[in-house]
């Protein structure tokens, strides 16, 4: 169907700090591309760049085969949900969402309808006088979602979309990002939350350090990873599996475990080693998650020492 973005070696840099450093990839009609990466790799700094409200240093921005996504038509064609809410607190919701609407060129009359239909969907209906300050978090970011989506957008760009919301409502969300797909929309999505955008994404852009380090379909990338990792739910204590030689790297709850193992390491002895001091209910060889993944790919001692930083 085509592109319809294409960001080339793009660059930021704020002092010392090079945010964003030589990042390329493109985003494709009727598609929703993940751009992953824990908080602070750059996904947002990318994101602002697309949008206009920061200027790259270096590199290409290219909206619909031509342009550099400047001015006002441009933004009128894309809507964007900022990680950091920016409604007024004072205004009801009704009136904002008009207001926000009618930024983008839309006639009261022409959104009045949509407004209804989308509070209806998002549960809001009742709550439609209420002023923003009112609401909770969730609802809050439920209405500044409304807002981005009220002008029917040609690319949908949603940064960290799930933020402040409960099991429930995220359900609610990810619902509606697969809808839009269906509907031919274009979303890119950004977020830490590598789980939920394994459940949506089509293509997938792993940032880290402000590079991209994985890129392309996720089917390609879990494919390249290979069947190294290990799905075990047991009952008993299960914190030795990750000291067993054959373990790169263990996520362990209460009673499961996703293991990634060494490259060539045999799963039948990890299996050995957890029969003789655990119940095993699962035990299933499998590709990767794409956290999993991620993890080997930029190296869990990395990781850890930037969390002690």
């Amino acid at each position: 169907m085509g592109d319809i973005l294409a960001v080339r070696d793009v660059v930021k840099v704020f002092g010392d700090v090079r945010a964003v450093d030589g990042v390329s990839f493109t985003v494709r009609r009727g598609s929703i591309t993940g751009l992953l990466g824990r908080n602070g790799a750059g996904k947002t700094t990318t994101i602002r760049m697309i949008t206009g409200i920061f200027m790259p240093d270096s590199g290409e921005i290219g909206w619909l085969g031509g342009g550099d996504g400047s001015g006002s038509a441009f933004r009128d064609r894309i809507g964007y949900l900022p990680e950091e809410r920016g409604l007024y607190r004072q205004m009801k919701i009704v009136e904002l969402l008009l207001f926000l609407a009618e930024i983008k060129g839309k006639r009261p009359a022409e959104v009045r309808p949509k407004i209804d239909q989308w509070l209806e969907r998002f549960e809001l209906t009742e709550k439609r006088n209420a002023k923003v300050e009112e609401l909770s978090k969730g609802n809050q970011q439920k209405v500044q979602l409304i807002a981005t989506l009220l002008h029917d957008p040609e690319l949908i760009i949603l940064d960290e979309p799930q933020s402040g919301l409960d099991p429930v409502n995220m359900v609610l969300v990810r619902n509606l990002l697969l809808d839009l797909r269906a509907e031919g929309k274009t979303i890119l999505l950004s977020t830490h939350m590598m789980g939920e955008a394994e459940r949506m994404a089509d293509e997938i852009i792993l940032i880290h350090r402000g590079k991209v380090v994985l890129d392309g379909s996720l089917d390609q990338i879990r494919g390249a990873a290979g069947k190294n990792a290990l799905h075990i739910d047991f009952d008993g204590d299960g914190a030795f599996l990750q000291t067993l030689p054959q373990v790169r790297a263990a996520a362990i709850d209460s009673n499961s475990a996703e293991i990634t193992l060494h490259d060539g390491a045999d799963a039948q002895q990890v299996l050995e080693a957890a029969m003789g001091r655990l119940r095993i209910q699962r035990f299933e060889l499998a590709q990767p998650s794409l956290e999993q993944i991620f993890m080997g790919k930029v190296g869990v001692e990395t990781l850890a020492a930037e969390e002690a930083k």
